[in-house]
């Protein structure tokens, strides 16, 4: 690799081995030229001055966000990106709601461009989470009552329109589990969620090729200890699962419990347009909201979606006790994985130039950079 060093940050820098006290060069091309240091405990970090620079966040559920949605279209996306960029995500999937196939073949139109180009300051927007339409019409949480079962025609449909990356449906709707070994060779990731099947359901789902669950806890059948519904497919078998660290959808015990269970659990905002916003009126899709009382709820008080930010979740992480390593593999090199991406969620030579830099203190955002290029933090809460 012959790279020209445009920019070097001093700091402790996490690695794929551990962290490094040292320098982090950032090549000309948006990529990491080299990673040099001596090795540093977890301990030293906690105890230093030093900047920590860890991998950019990559948050894999996003409806919206600085008072817009996906949904809208637009231009919407670019807007949604910037005011995440400005709170440490370097790179997310755009996440649409359940919806008829006209509405959600608009909103895919234009995450298309956004999709291909990545706007200035901006995050990298790396295709599409289609969250519903696939799922149960019983759970729908918050999303609008669209639901329908799967269908290859409609699904390559809004795929020629934006890459879709992950599919959520719901294994126990007729025809889904025979669907998904399909999926599978189309290219897709397929994610449970929104679903009230049981145990079983969800085994022969994941024999069948799906690969983690969406928002755990949230909009599926929980845990009992005669019937363990799908929580209990997630806790005994899953690698990969979604988790809402904002302790509002999920209890700071419960997150603790799945850590123990799922190898590879990461962590998602499934923010709405009501993220970076003052309390009030927003819209989920269709869905009027209001975010209150540090939420998002719809009139009936159901959660619909939140208002977290990336950084704040590796707060929330680091308050229930997890150590700085393994809170940022979940804010990053997880979902990385999960889409098969071995040049994001890392900080390792020839990788994206995806960092955050944060004070050792509060975890407050220092810099963020997204492909090499420095990002304007100002603004953000």
């Amino acid at each position: 690799m012959n790279l020209t060093a445009t920019r070097t940050l001093h700091g402790h820098i996490l690695t794929p081995h551990g962290f490094v006290l040292g320098q982090l060069q950032l090549g000309d091309d948006g990529r990491i030229v080299s990673v040099e240091g001596e090795p540093q405990p977890e301990s030293a970090v906690r105890a230093s001055d030093l900047p920590v620079i860890l991998p950019g966040f990559i948050d894999l559920h996003v409806h919206g966000g600085g008072g817009r949605d996906i949904m809208e279209g637009a231009g919407a996306i670019a807007h949604i990106a910037r005011m995440h960029a400005r709170h440490g995500t370097t790179a997310l999937l755009a996440t649409t709601v359940t919806a008829p196939v006209d509405a959600l073949a608009r909103a895919m139109a234009d995450l298309g461009p956004a999709c291909a180009h990545r706007a200035p300051d901006a995050a990298r927007v790396l295709g599409v989470h289609l969250e519903g339409p696939f799922i149960n019409p019983g759970k729908l949480g918050a999303q609008p009552a669209f639901a329908r079962q799967g269908g290859l025609a409609e699904l390559m449909q809004l795929h020629a329109l934006a890459p879709i990356r992950l599919i959520t449906l719901a294994p126990e709707v007729e025809g889904h589990l025979d669907w998904i070994p399909q999926l599978l060779k189309a290219g897709f990731r397929v994610q449970l969620g929104h679903s009230d099947g049981t145990y079983e359901d969800g085994v022969a789902a994941l024999e069948r090729g799906a690969s983690g669950f969406t928002h755990l806890f949230n909009a599926m059948s929980g845990l009992h200890h005669r019937a363990p519904g799908m929580v209990g497919a997630a806790l005994a078998h899953a690698r990969y699962a979604e988790i809402i660290p904002d302790l509002v959808h999920v209890h700071p015990g419960a997150i603790l419990a799945a850590l123990r269970a799922i190898p590879c659990l990461y962590c998602v905002t499934d923010s709405t347009s009501a993220a970076g916003m003052p309390d009030g009126p927003y819209r989920l899709g269709s869905q009027p909201v209001t975010k209150c009382m540090g939420g998002v709820r719809l009139a009936d008080g159901t959660l619909a979606g939140s208002t977290l930010t990336m950084d704040q979740a590796l707060r929330n992480l680091l308050d229930i006790g997890l150590g700085i390593e393994d809170a940022s593999r979940r804010m990053s090199t997880h979902a990385a994985d999960h889409l098969g991406l071995h040049d994001r969620g890392r900080l390792a030579a020839g990788c994206w130039a995806d960092v955050v830099v944060l004070s050792p203190r509060h975890w407050a955002l220092q810099q963020v950079f997204i492909e090499g290029e420095s990002i304007d933090i100002e603004d953000a809460e």
